[in-house]
């Protein structure tokens, strides 16, 4: 199923949609030597340049940002908080396959404040337990654990890695939420943050709740500065179209998950 997803988001993808559609106008007009292919592969390019260029992008993220407050809008970014239990960093804010060949502890990826988040929560909860779910769930590369490399790097940014627990069977998101559950056996009444991209926060906590884990939206890794950006254009084709691949590629993730039964509701929220 993991394998399956990773080629059906391939075929996909929006960006490589419109490309391939691009492709099929200038075939058509080779081919056929017919003013259709050259007027579908003009229009098929001003698509691709509205959809990287135009604020599109960022109507299709926001909703996902904004569906969960900010954790820290409410409780501050210093100072005890009661009653927190413990931490839940999601996977996916390294390379692995850099961080491993590299000279430099760990190479963080556009994710990365998944990182930097764990490392400032550590100083602030110095009591608090702190897991780290991520395994190796990309198709190509070596198939190192994102989380062993966590574990094998952490310690040069100051966080002993000791007082992390580490799981690095999980391919996706579903993993993440069953394997952590039966690593650290919640219980009632304990408190746990979960950290992840604000994008990524709907599933996640859909996930989690359906199988049972009662977890606290942490987002961070927020993409855009909120609704003002829906009137501002992409300053290359590029930028814009990676984050209209992104955002897709979550609400593809939501309506798959709750067709699997892996989510309660299909949008989840606070």
């Amino acid at each position: 199923m993991h394998t399956l997803g990773k080629i059906l988001w391939f075929f996909t993808t929006p960006s490589n949609i419109l490309l391939a559609l691009a492709v099929v106008g200038v075939v058509w007009a080779l081919i056929t030597g017919r003013r259709g292919g050259a007027a579908f592969t003009l229009f098929m390019l001003l698509v691709i340049g509205l959809a990287g260029l135009s604020p599109l992008p960022n109507f299709v993220i926001l909703p996902l940002e904004d569906r969960f407050p900010d954790w820290r809008a409410k409780n501050g970014t210093e100072g005890p908080v009661p009653g927190i239990t413990g931490i839940i960093v999601l996977g996916g804010a390294s390379d692995p396959e850099a961080s491993a060949t590299r000279i430099y502890p760990l190479e963080l990826n556009e994710a990365g404040d998944r990182i930097l988040e764990m490392l400032a929560l550590a100083r602030r909860f110095p009591e608090t337990k702190i897991v780290f779910s991520g395994g190796a769930g990309a198709m190509i590369g070596s198939g190192v654990p994102e989380a062993d490399q966590i574990a094998q790097k952490i310690g040069a940014f100051g966080l002993d890695p000791k007082r992390i627990i580490f799981e690095n069977k999980s391919r996706n998101t579903y993993e993440n939420a069953i394997f952590t559950r039966d690593l650290i056996q919640p219980k009632a009444g304990e408190r746990w943050l979960l950290v992840t991209s604000a994008f990524h926060m709907p599933r996640s906590m859909g996930i989690f709740r359906q199988a049972g884990f009662t977890v606290e939206a942490y987002p961070v890794d927020f993409r855009t500065s909120g609704w003002g950006d829906k009137r501002n254009p992409f300053p290359s084709l590029s930028k814009g179209l990676s984050r209209l691949d992104i955002a897709v590629k979550e609400w593809f993730g939501l309506a798959g998950y709750y067709a699997m039964g892996r989510t309660g509701a299909f949008f989840p929220g606070p």
